[in-house]
């Protein structure tokens, strides 16, 4: 039996639940990487701004300083990432060729991922998504980290 649900009338809960079932879509279209999501998401952004530093990922994924270095780490650790220090304190970080490659494969991943999500919307309506699921991130400031 399926129980009435107020919440199903609230935006929050239907963002999260959305939320939900891409994130555990996208979990699967990725398993066999051996990596995360937030993994994922650094390598591509590394891989489409050669020589920045952790702490641009960081801040343009919105994660924690504390919560990049362990990501950071093990994509050293599997061979994607290299980092060299471009100064006193700061390292530029690149992908090797082997991160190239996994971040090309990541993206057409991705790119499957999101398709089985937009083909089930009609243009209008993933236009207008776009358009408003910034405004919502901002609305408040984007302060949620991960």
């Amino acid at each position: 039996m399926i129980l009435p649900n107020a919440l199903e009338s609230r935006l929050g809960y239907q963002l999260r639940r959305a939320s939900a079932v891409m994130m555990a879509d996208l979990s699967r279209e990725l398993a066999d990487l051996d990596l995360r999501p937030a993994e994922v998401t650094a390598l591509v952004v590394i891989s489409e701004n050669p020589d920045c530093s952790q702490t641009d990922v960081g801040q343009t994924l919105a994660i924690k300083r504390a919560n990049m270095v362990p990501i950071i780490s093990r994509l050293m650790e599997r061979g994607l990432v290299e980092r060299r220090r471009i100064d006193g304190r700061s390292h530029a970080l690149t992908l090797t060729a082997l991160g190239r490659e996994t971040a090309a494969d990541a993206v057409s991943r991705i790119d499957r991922h999101e398709a089985r999500f937009t083909n089930a919307l009609a243009s209008g309506d993933v236009e207008a998504l776009f358009r408003a699921l910034p405004t919502i991130r901002t609305a408040r400031g984007e302060i949620v980290e991960e």
